[in-house]
């Protein structure tokens, strides 16, 4: 395994990353495939730089079917002077570029999933090959990350940013600074079910300011999650001191996660009912939803139940779910 990760990274840069100015340019992975022997994924990559300064990496596009990221961030690299920057902004709006053209969470090349593919392999699949250059070229770069999540086609969220609590104190606590500069309407200690192979703990486990978002679902994005996007992210690059200028502050009401208690999983398939609506305050023991079966009519449909005292931040996306499938999420007030 050490000798694997001496192997050179497969991805090369078509920008510079240390030169000054403005560069848009690709991470070229070789893919070799039935329409292109000596093929390529491209993957789009803005770089400004100017003079010293901390770096910000920047990323959408983990999962293909989330798409406030992707959206702020190509504005952003069409729209960001480097004549603003004071060090290095480093823009990759669609990580997992297969998926975010599949429009899937998960590559349609291996089925790979970009954040449970940390740290990656530099022979591995393409996911990893790309989790691979993220984490020993990109992610050594920086100084504080943000990357940009969203419900994808499954879940719908309150729109949030968040942290997560880590045992340094003092790296947590610069994170939640970030978290509140972003100006999100929520602001969330972040609790994760599933954190192996993730982007996050990759860039936590180096010392990096890593920040993430919630920004709604249901495979599309509004007016409304986007202008968060955009505004949350120029706050970031100002609180950084890369951008001049004060942060665009908004009010955000502060959340936890507390434990796994937070979430309910649907244990039949079948067609869900919300009795609650993202925002509200439900009790522990209350019905939130309800499963009935589609086989025949008749039927009793099963009950989810709050396990918690909490606000509903999350739901399942759309109306039809599988037993195993996070049905709801909830939430306390800080």
């Amino acid at each position: 395994m050490r000798e694997q990760h001496l192997r050179p990274s497969p991805i090369s840069a078509t920008v510079d990353f240390e030169a000054n100015g403005t560069q848009h340019g690709f991470l070229r992975l070789p893919y070799s495939r039935d329409d292109s022997a000596w093929g390529s994924v491209m993957i789009p990559v803005t770089v400004i730089k100017n003079g010293e300064g901390p770096t910000a990496l920047l990323t959408g596009g983990n999962h293909g079917d989330e798409y406030e990221g992707p959206v702020a961030l190509f504005d952003l690299a069409r729209t960001l002077d480097a004549k603003e920057v004071q060090g290095r902004v480093i823009i990759v709006p669609a990580m997992n570029y297969p998926a975010f053209l599949g429009g899937a969470r998960t590559s349609p090349i291996d089925k790979g999933n970009l954040n449970r593919s940390f740290p990656g392999r530099p022979d591995g699949t393409v996911t990893e090959k790309i989790a691979d250059y993220f984490q020993r070229v990109l992610l050594p770069l920086a100084d504080v990350v943000l990357d940009f999540h969203s419900g994808g086609k499954t879940l719908d969220f309150l729109p949030f940013c968040a942290a997560h609590i880590l045992a340094d104190k003092v790296q947590e606590a610069k994170a939640f600074d970030y978290v509140k500069a972003f100006g999100a309407p929520w602001s969330m200690k972040m609790l994760e079910i599933d954190a192996v192979g993730m982007y996050d703990t990759a860039a936590e486990e180096m010392g990096k300011i890593f920040i993430t978002t919630e920004l709604g679902g249901g495979g599309s994005a509004t007016a409304k999650s986007v202008g968060i996007a955009k505004r949350g992210v120029r706050n970031v690059l100002t609180h950084a001191g890369i951008i001049n200028g004060d942060v665009d502050t908004s009010p955000t009401e502060w959340l936890d996660m507390p434990d796994g208690d937070c979430f309910a999983f649907a244990e039949e398939t079948g067609l869900v009912e919300f009795l609650a609506d993202l925002g509200d305050v439900v009790q522990r023991g209350s019905v939130i939803a309800r499963v009935y079966p589609t086989g025949r009519t008749g039927a009793e449909p099963i009950e989810v139940h709050a396990r918690m005292d909490g606000i509903f931040i999350a739901r399942h996306y759309p109306g039809l779910i599988k037993a195993g499938d996070c049905c709801a999420v909830l939430a306390v007030r800080v």
